[in-house]
């Protein structure tokens, strides 16, 4: 009896005489199939053949693919020069008024848009010159060779099924609420995508990707979405889309892309503020052009550095002790140092050493430990410098200083006060309401005639620094303080506690770590100091030093040009604070504008200060100032016809010193003496 063809091997092929599927007896005979046994169908044959059906034979991904080639030679035809034309009408449209500046501005729009012009015609020239030599292979091909169609035909669509693959990680993935992410056209978003477009989602923004998440060899990371709103409300909430990304603010960092509502979503995996680094001052110290190009003060979330440009507005530092903002400070400074055109006048709210080495240095223009009463002269006089120098100003059909007016008007005069409340809070002295209320006007309408504060304290209240006096500081550092409060008094009012930057909000807090407003950049983000020390490593002093040579070359070392506020100072005192007096040391006292003889004994003064002796021989004296200051080819014989000229007399027996019984040489007494007039 003939087996059922239920029971047979299932690799045996059904027979044509089964007359239906009922499993049964069946009429006929089961004969031998004559080829043999069939072939099975390979896996990856099987694999690859459902592969190219489901992608319905790759025709979305060469579609994908093209488009964005498409998309990528136009952004190439584009470049960023649209944004950089954008930009420079922006700046010509701010210089309204000012015929200099507007013309600079104009002619930098001129040169924007011839550089696009160029590089549209290399550009075009370059794509036009590859499609010509496709279009001629084509055509070749076609001609000559048909049999090569076929290959070429499959090298083209495989091009672009190349170019249109989703990512290995690229998949469609569901929102919380079941509703599928959304995306651009033909841009599956990835696992970290759609994290972030979730994130987005919470805050209550639909957000479309442009350009997927692109992972960087340093651990961070950039996605390019456009909004349902502006990229600006979305800045105001980046501690908000931080936390919902289980990041710190520091890690994410928001920007505008070709359009308002266009945004770059930056994001790293490590904290970029936890490592200290040092200024770049350190080790290229100069020269710097402050108005121009900046002062190099510290570095922002993606390592840039950050730079405060010398001009036109006043800076407010704040911040609790111990919190860093005397190093942000000492960056400032250290920087505007190396610009000859800055006078540079520091009053200290501490009677510690701090600010010395700017002093020893003949760095610091005026300088100055706590002395209310001299604050107040100072006020004055530069309110009075004011005036003279907006009747130059007026001479010159100018409304306010421009580059080619600095050294016109006497050079820019940057007013450092450290630790403002002892200066400011209530009750501190009899002459407090007066100065305030210099204080105020200065910062209300110095600005255009070169004249600039610098304000610190570690106590941001209003009756240390008033509305009127902190709402003209154009440039705010709140580094770590006590309160949100505080913190709206020094970056403005409504920040803190409506989702703004709130510098009592580190955690953990981080010295030189700080909401930074700087109006050049266009808005406030965080920033950390450059680690400047000078207590340990001497930095400062050695800055202090390279300065100097700086301002000696240009002429623009204290005691080398008439300097119409101490002159003003010294008649309403009858001291200077000149370099920080006769000894450097913030103490005012007598002492005249000094001569070429007369810097040299200051400076050899210096010498046996840092040597930490109170006498020396001419031979290491000469060889110290060689070595410290710009004097090449000092012999001691020179040296001791200057210092004699200069009034410090002739070398006398120093006693035993060196291992010498009794040489010549000078004390330092004697030198202060010939250096006090």
């Amino acid at each position: 009896m003939a087996t059922p063809i239920s029971e047979q091997p299932v690799d045996r092929p059904a027979l044509s005489i089964v007359k239906d599927n009922t499993p049964g007896p069946v009429e006929g005979t089961v004969v031998e199939h004559q080829g043999g046994e069939v072939a099975a169908r390979p896996a990856w044959l099987t694999a690859a053949q459902d592969h190219v059906l489901a992608n319905r034979l790759y025709a979305p991904w060469i579609a994908r693919g093209y488009w964005q080639l498409a998309r990528q030679l136009y952004a190439g035809y584009r470049d960023d020069h649209p944004q950089m034309i954008a930009t420079a009408k922006a700046a010509r449209k701010a210089a309204a008024g000012d015929a200099d500046a507007e013309g600079k501005t104009h002619a930098l729009v001129q040169a924007r848009r011839a550089d696009y012009l160029r590089h549209r015609l290399i550009y075009s020239a370059k794509t036009g010159g590859w499609a010509a030599l496709a279009g001629a292979g084509v055509t070749v091909t076609t001609l000559g060779a048909p049999l090569l169609d076929i290959p070429l035909a499959l090298a083209a669509l495989g091009l672009g099924a190349w170019r249109g693959r989703p990512a290995a990680r690229q998949q469609h993935l569901l929102a919380a609420d079941g509703a599928t992410l959304a995306a651009a056209p033909g841009i599956a978003p990835t696992a970290a995508d759609s994290k972030i477009l979730e994130a987005l989602k919470k805050l209550g923004y639909d957000a479309e990707i442009i350009q997927p998440h692109t992972r960087q060899p340093d651990g961070t990371a950039t996605i390019t979405v456009d909004l349902d709103d502006t990229v600006t409300t979305l800045k105001a909430k980046t501690e908000a889309l931080a936390g919902a990304l289980k990041r710190d603010v520091s890690m994410v960092d928001i920007t505008k892309g070709t359009h308002a509502s266009q945004a770059h979503i930056w994001l790293s995996d490590t904290d970029p503020f936890e490592e200290t680094r040092p200024s770049p001052l350190v080790r290229n110290p100069g020269p710097v052009d402050a108005w121009n190009d900046g002062v190099p003060v510290g570095w922002g979330k993606r390592g840039n550095t950050v730079r405060l440009l010398i001009r036109n507005q006043h800076t407010l530092i704040g911040g609790t002790t111990r919190s860093g903002k005397g190093v942000g400070m000492a960056n400032l400074l250290a920087g505007a140092a190396m610009d000859p055109r800055i006078n540079l006048r520091v009053v200290a709210g501490k009677e510690n050493g701090e600010f010395d080495a700017i002093a020893r240095a003949n760095v610091a223009a005026t300088y100055f430990k706590p002395d209310p009463a001299r604050l107040l002269a100072l006020t004055e006089a530069l309110k009075a410098d004011m005036d003279r120098r907006n009747r130059i100003l007026g001479d010159l059909s100018k409304s306010k200083m421009t580059e080619d007016t600095i050294m016109k008007l006497g050079g820019i005069e940057l007013i450092v006060i450290d630790e403002v409340a002892t200066y400011t809070s209530p009750g501190s002295h009899n002459d407090r309401d007066q100065l305030l209320e210099n204080l105020m006007q200065i910062a209300a309408v110095a600005a255009g005639a070169g004249i600039l504060l610098v304000l610190t304290t570690q106590l941001p209240q209003v009756d240390i620094i008033p509305t009127r006096l902190s709402m003209n500081c154009g440039t705010k550092w709140a580094m770590k303080v006590d309160s949100g409060t505080q913190s709206n008094t020094i970056l403005g009012s409504g920040l803190a506690g409506s989702g703004g930057p709130d510098a009592s909000k580190f955690d953990p807090p981080r010295p030189g770590l700080g909401w930074l407003n700087n109006p050049f950049a266009g808005g406030t983000d965080l920033a950390r100091s450059f680690d400047l020390d000078e207590d340990e490593r001497g930095e400062v002093a050695r800055l202090m030093q390279y300065a100097a040579k700086l301002r000696q070359d240009a002429g623009r070392l204290a005691g080398q040009w008439d300097d119409p506020i101490e002159k003003a100072l010294v008649a309403a005192t009858g001291l200077s604070s000149a370099a920080g007096g006769p000894e450097r040391n913030g103490r005012p006292g007598r002492i005249g504008v000094l001569s070429a003889s007369e810097l040299l004994v200051n400076r050899a003064i210096d010498a046996l200060v840092q040597a930490g002796v109170d006498r020396m021989r001419p031979e290491p004296l000469a060889d110290a100032l060689r070595a410290e200051w710009d004097y090449p080819g000092l012999t001691a014989d020179e040296l001791k016809k200057r210092l004699k000229d200069a009034g410090a007399g002739s070398p006398v027996p120093l006693g035993e010193i060196d291992g010498m019984a009794n040489p010549r040489g000078y004390k330092l007494d004697a030198l202060k003496a010939a250096g006090s007039l």
